[in-house]
């Protein structure tokens, strides 16, 4: 075995020492361009604006929530069957086509369908003649109310005092209330507010179907009443 000389121990240190340095280094630029393609292709398909940080939603505006009752229905195949709501993109508006009756009364035809069975049928909330507002459901659990757009939209049937279909003054101003903050809450526009006649053609709600001004005043009332109670988030 050949002795090493101190000098020749110390060079030998000092290469090992290098090559030490080179080694981390060169792994520590690998991990930090890995993590930068990876922040590149991240961003590359997140959608970032200025209601979106890192792809995490920011509502751009918000308000305060109405007076809203929660009477959830009970879980069911026929009007609850708790199948997961993942997104919202839009709000549907409907009329109950039952003169004269009210937000429990329509709220409990819902929950009676788990026992009659007769045909499957439910909706977010219920608005009464009155202007009281029954959550009859979770917000992020499909209603079956909107045929094909049960998938991603958030339903509001409301009651009406006679066969024309138009709204109580009272249940105008709170549809407009609960619609303008759901639609802060989940980032919505004025046309991603929408009539069921706009999903499938159903004459619902009748009254804004055959009166479509009466249809855009109720849209810009809504973006009004937004204009004039959001807080800037």
């Amino acid at each position: 075995m050949t002795l090493l000389t101190k000098r020749q121990w110390a060079r030998r240190k000092r290469r090992k020492k290098n090559i030490m340095i080179i080694t981390l280094t060169t792994l520590t630029m690998f991990v930090v361009f890995t993590i930068i393609v990876m922040l590149s292709t991240v961003l590359r398909n997140v959608d970032i604006n200025e209601n979106t940080v890192f792809g995490f939603f920011q509502p751009a505006k918000i308000i305060a929530e109405p007076n809203i009752t929660e009477m959830f229905l009970t879980p069911n195949e026929y009007s609850r069957p708790q199948t997961p709501l993942t997104e919202v993109n839009s709000i549907v508006i409907h009329y109950t086509a039952n003169p004269g009756t009210g937000a429990e009364s329509n709220r409990n035809y819902f929950e009676n369908l788990r026992i009659s069975k007769t045909t499957s049928a439910s909706s977010h909330f219920v608005i009464g003649l009155e202007g009281e507002i029954i959550q009859c459901m979770p917000l992020d659990e499909v209603s079956f109310a909107s045929n094909d757009r049960n998938n991603d939209t958030i339903s509001i049937e409301c009651c009406h005092p006679d066969a024309t279909g138009k709204f109580s003054d009272e249940t105008y101003r709170a549809l407009t209330a609960l619609v303008a903050w759901l639609c802060c809450e989940y980032n919505l526009d004025k046309d991603d507010i929408i009539r069921h006649y706009d999903v499938s053609g159903k004459l619902c709600p009748l009254y804004y179907v055959e009166h479509e001004d009466a249809w855009e005043i109720f849209k810009n009332d809504v973006m009004s009443y937004i204009d004039e109670n959001a807080i800037e988030n």
